[in-house]
């Protein structure tokens, strides 16, 4: 396709940013982000079929320099219905009509998404027992439900 383009990373505009800094002491270098291009879909106007504004963010998660064995499994396992057959995680960015805004929102998409991913689970919640309390206060209140129920019914009748 002839607006179908692919840029491999390198010094770009402002918009590129150069390496993309996720936190956690991760920071993914440009060379390993791929960017293609691509005509979006939506209003555009005359320009609409002329402009590639739609940009896809591919960064490679298997064969990054920027990842320990430890991430590379937790992103493995936390983003596999994400990740292409080769490992490739794959962002896309059409809201704006300017290609340059598509490629920020890209790069800040990809990078919250991996800085989620990567963020260590949440400890589990530890069980805890009712309080005496509370249980003594439920049992009185089931109690009290009861009787009300009980002055509700039909008072049985007797068949001598």
């Amino acid at each position: 396709m002839a607006d179908d383009t692919t840029e491999q990373g390198g010094a770009r505009g402002e918009s590129e940013g150069g390496d993309l800094a996720i936190g956690r002491g991760v920071v993914i270098p440009a060379r390993e982000l791929a960017v293609r291009v691509s005509r979006s879909s939506g209003p555009g106007g005359q320009r609409v079929n002329k402009v590639a504004t739609r940009v896809s963010l591919i960064w490679n998660v298997e064969l990054s320099e920027a990842l320990d064995d430890a991430q590379r499994s937790r992103l493995r396992e936390r983003l596999r219905k994400r990740l292409t057959v080769k490992g490739d995680l794959v962002v896309h960015a059409q809201a704006s009509r300017e290609q340059a805004r598509n490629r920020a929102e890209a790069r800040r998409r990809l990078a919250a998404l991996v800085a989620e991913a990567l963020a260590p689970p949440s400890r589990p919640r530890r069980p805890t027992k009712p309080t005496r309390g509370s249980v003594e206060r439920r049992v009185d209140e089931k109690r009290h439900r009861s009787a009300t129920k009980r002055t509700r019914r039909p008072a049985p009748h007797d068949h001598d």
